[in-house]
């Protein structure tokens, strides 16, 4: 029968009105009101801390807020320096290849400028070559020395 619930159940509930109807009463009424205090006073910390941390989720909740518009300006600034980026790429690719092009239209002209004066050059020398072989066939001595003295006495005329 000790070992039953609903026997302790009794027993304390004797034990309980025993003492409230007894001199105990006034104790049993300030251990009340003094519990009452104490479940007062814990249920005001804990509207406390509530609000506190009511406060700080509403803190927190600003601060993501900010974060995500700060991440939004970051993302569009840097799509803002891509693309002024890809324009100034472009260009400067657009200045070098015009560039590139003007060096090779120089190189072409140069190139044909050399290839000329080396036609010329070799005209020269061809000419020279012919004219060499036209001399050694047609000129004989006397006429080599005839012109030859003839030459020489021109020479103080055109040094004049």
């Amino acid at each position: 029968m000790m070992e039953s619930p609903a026997f302790w159940v009794m027993v304390s509930f004797a034990i309980f009105v025993a003492a409230a109807f007894k001199p105990g009463r006034k104790f049993l009424i300030e251990a009340l009101d003094t519990r009452a205090d104490k479940i007062k006073d814990e249920m005001d910390e804990a509207a406390r801390l509530r609000e506190e941390a009511q406060a700080t989720l509403a803190t927190y909740q600003r601060k993501q807020r900010e974060a995500v518009e700060e991440t939004k300006e970051i993302i569009d600034h840097a799509t803002q320096e891509v693309a002024r980026m890809r324009a100034h790429a472009a260009k400067d690719l657009e200045v070098t290849l015009s560039r590139r092009q003007q060096q090779a239209l120089d190189r072409i002209t140069q190139a044909e400028l050399e290839a000329i004066q080396d036609v010329r050059n070799m005209a020269a020398t061809i000419a020279i070559h012919a004219t060499k072989l036209l001399l050694e066939d047609y000129l004989d001595e006397p006429r080599s020395n005839a012109l030859i003295e003839g030459a020489i006495a021109d020479l103080p005329k055109i040094l004049h």
